[in-house]
């Protein structure tokens, strides 16, 4: 495993070890992250660690198209009762996804105060997106992640209230199919996502997905 400078390249998702992880060190700047993404390499690691990059094999993923939706989450959408919202409030979801995060998210991945800042200037620059869940006015729930343009990345969500979160994913999957994206990144299995309709797959199939 390497440990990188600021201006250091990652090595070959190759060379990832145990639990996937690829390197230490580095930044958490735009064009390292994009560059991270772009290659299936993502930031996970805790307050006071060095940065720690992953490329685990294999990779959890949901194809828009095998999306599963429950009889009982069919009713849920259909009743109104939640209000879904894209992109208008990225600074509340991922404040929210790290003060209440709980394992079963996108990864289980930990917001650090830097990672926390790196992602609101991904956002700033269009390339990190956010869904947000409201009911009566309130924000109950929601996600954020990377968009490649035909991948979404999805790091973290978050619920205050029973089925926010899904109904920010179940909206997020349908409105990435209709716009013809490919896949869903989820990082790392977990069962609630596998209940969604996401697998695992081999990285070097998920590689070939990512943007060139």
């Amino acid at each position: 495993m390497k440990f990188l400078s600021k201006n250091d390249d990652f090595p070959p998702v190759s060379e990832a070890g145990a639990y996937g992880i690829l390197a230490f060190g580095g930044d958490l700047s735009f064009d390292r992250l994009i560059s991270a993404y772009k290659k299936g390499i993502f930031p996970w690691y805790n307050e006071g660690e060095p940065i720690t990059w992953y490329s685990p094999d294999p990779r959890m993923v949901l194809f828009p198209e095998d999306l599963k939706v429950s009889k009982s989450m069919r009713k849920v959408l259909r009743d109104g009762r939640f209000k879904v919202t894209f992109n208008t409030n990225f600074e509340a979801v991922i404040r929210n996804c790290k003060s209440i995060f709980r394992p079963g998210d996108f990864g289980e991945t930990w917001i650090t105060n830097e990672m926390e800042q790196a992602y609101i200037q991904l956002h700033k620059k269009g390339k990190a997106k956010s869904v947000e869940v409201w009911l009566n006015d309130e924000l109950v729930g929601g996600l954020y992640g990377i968009d490649l343009g035909t991948v979404f990345c999805g790091e973290s969500m978050f619920s205050k209230v029973s089925n926010a979160s899904k109904v920010a994913f179940i909206s997020l999957v349908r409105k990435l199919e209709q716009e013809g994206y490919n896949l869903i990144d989820c990082q790392v299995y977990n069962d609630h996502l596998a209940s969604l309709g996401a697998i695992e797959i081999d990285r070097e199939d998920f590689l070939m997905y990512l943007p060139k």
